[in-house]
């Protein structure tokens, strides 16, 4: 059975202890995903979220506004992959009359919960909904993680947010005498970009974000994302990440862009890789109605301006480095263009046209 813990502690005496942690680095996908407004009476695909929720084996939620949704997902994880998933969600936080909950969703075999599950106490006041926190171990190397789901107030300007994403240099200081020995990781929904200015105190705490191009937001447009606001910060001499990405889940789901809107989230999920570890949103070959998914016809071809690394790396003569070139030089015309990169001539474009991999091709 699915299982929920809810938490809502009120002071950071009630960490009791907190343990050693292994000096191993964690080898596991851990995502984060603005789920907008999950549990609301809105016609939310869960099916389909879930389904894309596959793709890693930690998640960190924002936007949660019933936590029986988070139940749900889990139920439905669990029978997509035919493995235990288990979760925690926060109580309802929020200034005014709208509040919502985060939740941390985890793959059991992958990762389990340690310690520290707090929503933060804010001594300040500067946060409208203060940010989660936990701390988790990778179950095959032991090596521990601290995580802190955030979701930044939006407001009227920019002015609005900068209080608060200047105090996340308190909070990462804070983690690190509460989660002494583990990798800081401050994930969420950040409206705004990681080139602002107001990160500067965060950057001089130690941390860096994973995501520096593309965006993460859907427009009403096909294909098109706007601002880049969803991202991880996180500590690059204690976490060895191998690997960063958006998922653009309309794509690979073969929905348009209001339909996914609409279903599931006008946000796109992000990762990063840990170790060896390797996500597993390309394996997503489904169709969405408003009924739920229904299977394709098998595997999809790979669009350059739109793939995962994991999919580009199938491609002939294209490896991790090559792949993250070709996400780097978006958009792609054509394969040929591809000859733009460094080792890719006319001959080896010609091996990628010829392989039918590529949408077009």
């Amino acid at each position: 059975m699915p299982r929920l813990i809810k938490t809502a502690l009120t002071t950071c005496a009630l960490m009791l202890t907190v343990g050693l942690c292994a000096q191993a680095s964690a080898a596991i996908t851990i995502g984060s995903w603005n789920l907008k407004h999950l549990g609301w009476k809105n016609d939310k695909n869960l099916t389909t979220v879930a389904e894309i929720l596959q793709g890693a084996d930690l998640w960190a939620l924002q936007e949660v506004m019933d936590t029986d949704a988070v139940q749900e997902l889990e139920r439905r994880l669990e029978q997509r992959t035919d493995g235990a998933w288990s979760s925690m969600a926060s109580h309802e936080v929020g200034r005014s009359s709208y509040r919502e909950s985060y939740a941390f969703l985890w793959r059991d075999s992958a990762v389990e919960y340690t310690q520290g599950a707090v929503v933060y106490l804010d001594p300040g006041d500067l946060f409208a909904r203060e940010p989660y926190l936990a701390e988790f171990r990778d179950t095959e190397n032991g090596a521990t993680v601290a995580m802190a789901a955030v979701h930044i107030v939006y407001g009227d300007s920019r002015t609005d947010r900068t209080p608060e994403i200047r105090e996340l240099a308190s909070i990462w200081d804070w983690m690190g005498e509460v989660y002494p020995g583990s990798a800081r990781v401050i994930s969420g929904d950040f409206n705004l970009a990681p080139t602002d200015r107001s990160w500067q105190p965060l950057r001089y705490a130690g941390a860096q974000p994973a995501i520096t191009r593309g965006a993460t937001t859907l427009s009403k447009s096909d294909g098109r994302y706007t601002s880049l606001y969803d991202n991880f910060w996180y500590d690059t001499k204690a976490l060895q990440v191998t690997g960063t990405g958006i998922v653009h889940f309309p794509q690979l789901l073969g929905i348009d862009h209001q339909t996914a809107r609409r279903l599931v989230s006008d946000h796109a999920p992000i990762y990063l890789t840990t170790g060896d570890a390797s996500p597993g949103f390309g394996r997503m070959n489904s169709t969405v109605t408003a009924s739920g998914p229904s299977k394709g016809s098998g595997s999809h071809c790979i669009d350059l301006n739109t793939a995962l690394a994991s999919e580009l790396d199938r491609l002939p003569n294209i490896g991790p480095a090559r792949a993250r070139d070709i996400m780097d030089g978006r958009p792609w015309a054509d394969v040929e263009a591809l000859t733009r990169i460094k080792g890719i001539g006319s001959a080896r474009a010609g091996e990628i046209e010829q392989s039918g991999l590529v949408c077009g091709s």
